[in-house]
């Protein structure tokens, strides 16, 4: 096993076993974009499932937003990794961007974006959801609130959804994204590009460029902002 990918692993596994995310009899549905992350996050629970005491299955569920995406590397990439896929035909990337022409897109896109997924997760039985989130996408949300919100928060580890009755799970918390993009590399995985026209123009691209900032000047950052992101969750 490649040094990245385990210690993608050790972390992940850390955030599992601190915030109880999976117990025996889970079904967990992962919200599999075909990104790097939840590519990384896949092969993760994977190895899991393998050296658990316990047992769980996960199921991958991918958006369709709408454009004339080929999802056939990654509904491949799960058929050889044994894990079953199921892709959800959605109008979102229209309804966003076509038919609402919204000036600021992402907050509402992520909205459609996580009811269709824990739709889909409810339908298929599912008792949770595991999102890739990693340790910067909690820095740049917790940026963005204090920043722009007026409040000093970002999204929890673990967040129970009361409207489906599933719990959302976010094992790759522990991670920076590059240490996901590491192992993400040695793994040789199939990565499908963004379609998304805003990619790379928003607020949290700002935000990641504030961190890489911080980083170049001070070599254990992450170390502090990851002791710091676990007192405030406890």
């Amino acid at each position: 096993m490649d040094r990245s990918f385990r210690a993608i692993v050790r972390r992940a596994g850390k955030a599992v076993a601190d915030h109880g995310m999976i117990v025996a009899g889970d079904r967990i549905g992962l919200g599999l974009s075909g990104g790097k992350d939840s590519l990384a996050l896949l092969h993760v629970l994977q190895h899991l499932r393998k050296v658990a005491p316990i047992g769980f299955e996960v199921a991958a569920i991918t958006l369709s937003m709408g454009w004339d995406t080929d999802f056939s590397p990654i509904e491949r990439h799960c058929r050889d990794m044994d894990v079953p896929f199921y892709l959800e035909r959605t109008r979102i990337g229209q309804i966003v961007l076509d038919a609402r022409r919204e000036e600021n897109p992402c907050s509402l896109c992520a909205n459609m974006k996580r009811g269709a997924l824990h739709a889909a997760a409810a339908r298929l039985g599912c008792n949770k959801v595991a999102l890739a989130h990693h340790l910067d996408d909690a820095v740049e949300t917790l940026l963005m609130n204090t920043l722009f919100a007026g409040r000093v928060t970002t999204f929890s580890p673990v967040t129970y959804m009361s409207r489906r009755d599933i719990k959302v799970i976010r094992p790759l918390v522990y991670c920076t994204e590059a240490l996901v993009q590491s192992a993400a590399d040695s793994l040789g995985l199939p990565v499908l590009r963004s379609e998304c026209p805003v990619a790379g123009k928003t607020t949290r691209e700002t935000m990641k460029e504030m961190i890489e900032a911080v980083r170049a000047n001070n070599p254990r950052v992450d170390d502090s902002i990851l002791s710091a992101m676990r007192r405030m969750w406890g």
